[in-house]
């Protein structure tokens, strides 16, 4: 038997609209030395764990770049490359938005204002696709973005996933990803709904 290898999803470092609850969307804020200290902790942790990593590639969005790219000094590794599919959600004029102070039913009208949650998830998971079909058994991290990454897992899982925190790591079951890979082959794209 082969070896499927690890993936894991790691959310960017922190950015000033994070800490403001601003929605970024597509917009491409840059971390901040908070998010620049999170990226090489993670880093750091990630060495201690004494677990082999191989690859680490990005979202595109210079927050994900950043964060990839001091992470991997901490391993030893450089960036491998960056993937459109990994940026975030888009959330079209509403991106700067604040939603600081906002009840549940405002946040969520403003998240459901955005790129379509099943869609997010569909573009997660074929980055996710991609990635272990050009790096096939090796260990990758993957450093993309928190409503992505929610979404995708959600999906992927088949139940709602909590929050990711900045630089949280968060394991990728390859044996899901398989089966999930396996029966969108058979499922049409409007049977993909999420939330």
């Amino acid at each position: 038997m082969t070896n499927p290898g690890r993936i894991v999803l790691i959310r960017h470092g922190q950015t000033d609209w994070n800490l403001a609850e601003r929605l970024q969307g597509a917009v491409d804020v840059p971390l901040n030395d908070t998010g620049r200290h999170q990226a090489r902790e993670a880093g750091r942790l990630l060495r201690e764990q004494a677990l082999p990593w191989d690859v680490v590639v990005s979202s595109p969005l210079g927050r994900a770049v950043e964060t990839a790219r001091l992470i991997g000094e901490a391993l030893g590794l450089e960036p491998a490359g960056t993937y459109p599919e990994l940026t975030e959600r888009g959330f079209g004029r509403h991106e700067g938005t604040s939603y600081a102070g906002l009840g549940p039913a405002e946040r969520e009208a403003l998240m459901g204002a955005g790129e379509p949650a099943g869609a997010v998830a569909r573009r997660g998971l074929a980055a996710l696709h991609r990635i272990r079909r050009e790096h096939p058994g090796r260990h990758v991290l993957v450093v993309a973005h928190g409503s992505l990454i929610r979404l995708t897992l959600s999906h992927l899982h088949g139940r709602a996933h909590p929050r990711i925190g900045n630089c949280e790591v968060v394991p990728v079951g390859v044996e899901a990803l398989a089966a999930a890979h396996e029966a969108s082959a058979d499922t049409p794209d409007t049977a993909l709904p999420v939330q």
